[in-house]
């Protein structure tokens, strides 16, 4: 018993922005719609078998004085009976079946409506990369939408099986390396909204998570603008110095729009206006100092991630990439 009453008490344990039970959009919403749909069918057979379990139990129990030689009416064969319990679970099939399938086919629609926002997503270990294409720009691990507007999300795989999901506005699509899926979520309110992978990938996919960031219509467009028009060049002279470091180690992997790099790296998130992010890596909170535990020792944090440790270099110089990388707007 302490030991069921522990995994009890553990179900209760996690983020209480990871849950689809709490939905902020119409997506999620509706498939609230066929969690309680379910449910409510699975407690009605549970009740209507208990309920006939203690019946028989109570009718046809031995009394005193019960002849014990006989034997009660055999129902085996019966045609009406193997009808009931053969008809009645395939109507509840179909009571659930119908809307699940609506659902889904709802959520996955290749014509979206027209306004609705695009946005590529791609799966990396252990990393979500965001394109889009009607602004052309992008980012990492953090995705920014409109409130009220649908967002057509358009999904792939860069090497092995991922799955998108945001507990909270729906989900979830696996993405698959050769082959892009689409799932059309909308948030209702502004705010930040949690998602993970939930497809093992690897050593780090604990820690694989990526947010989605809702803004108002008008504040949405003036991310886009500073998106479009980065803050990227250095000022001070320990900028510079991190400037000129992040070059020699980074800018082969990594983008930063309006750095002054001929060559983007693609291999590795979108750093251009990093210090707006909330987290480091999707991992950790974006602050200098996990910034620097990141870039001195990566694999600690995310283990099996293609990104090397700068442990060869000293504090002055990992200091002053820290220093860069926390101007970027």
């Amino acid at each position: 018993m302490a030991i069921l009453a522990g995994f009890g008490l553990l179900t209760g344990c996690g983020s209480p922005h990871m849950s689809a039970l709490d939905p902020k959009g119409p997506v999620g919403e509706t498939q609230l719609d066929l969690i309680n749909l379910s449910t409510g069918i699975m407690t009605l057979v549970v009740i209507v078998v208990a309920a006939i379990y203690i019946y028989v139990v109570i009718k046809y129990r031995e009394r005193p004085g019960d002849d014990k030689d006989e034997i009660p009416e055999q129902v085996a064969g019966s045609k009406k009976l193997e009808i009931l319990w053969t008809t009645v679970p395939i109507i509840l099939l179909i009571i659930l079946a119908v809307p699940t399938i609506s659902t889904t086919f709802r959520g996955t629609d290749r014509e979206p409506e027209p306004g609705t926002l695009r946005i590529n997503a791609t799966g990396y270990q252990y990393w979500f990369g965001f394109e889009y294409p009607d602004y052309q720009v992008s980012t990492a691990n953090e995705v920014h939408i409109p409130t009220g507007r649908k967002v057509e999300f358009l999904l792939a795989a860069h090497d092995v099986v991922h799955s998108f999901w945001v507990p909270s506005l729906g989900g979830k699509q696996d993405m698959n390396p050769g082959r892009t899926e689409r799932l059309i979520l909308q948030a209702d309110e502004p705010g930040l909204y949690e998602g993970e992978c939930a497809e093992l990938c690897g050593a780090s996919h604990a820690t694989m998570r990526f947010r989605v960031i809702a803004h108002p219509p008008a504040e949405f467009e003036k991310w886009i603008a500073s998106r479009k028009q980065p803050k990227s060049k250095p000022k001070t002279e320990q900028q510079k110095q991190g400037h000129k470091l992040i070059a020699q180690n980074c800018i082969g992997c990594h983008a930063i729009q309006g750095a002054g790099y001929d060559i983007l790296g693609r291999t590795g998130p979108e750093l251009t206006g990093f210090s707006h992010r909330t987290r480091v890596a999707g991992a950790l909170d974006n602050n200098r100092e996990n910034l620097k535990k990141w870039l001195v020792n990566p694999q600690k944090i995310k283990p099996g991630n293609r990104m090397p440790g700068f442990d060869h270099l000293d504090d002055k110089q990992l200091d002053a990439m820290v220093e860069y990388l926390q101007t970027l707007k």
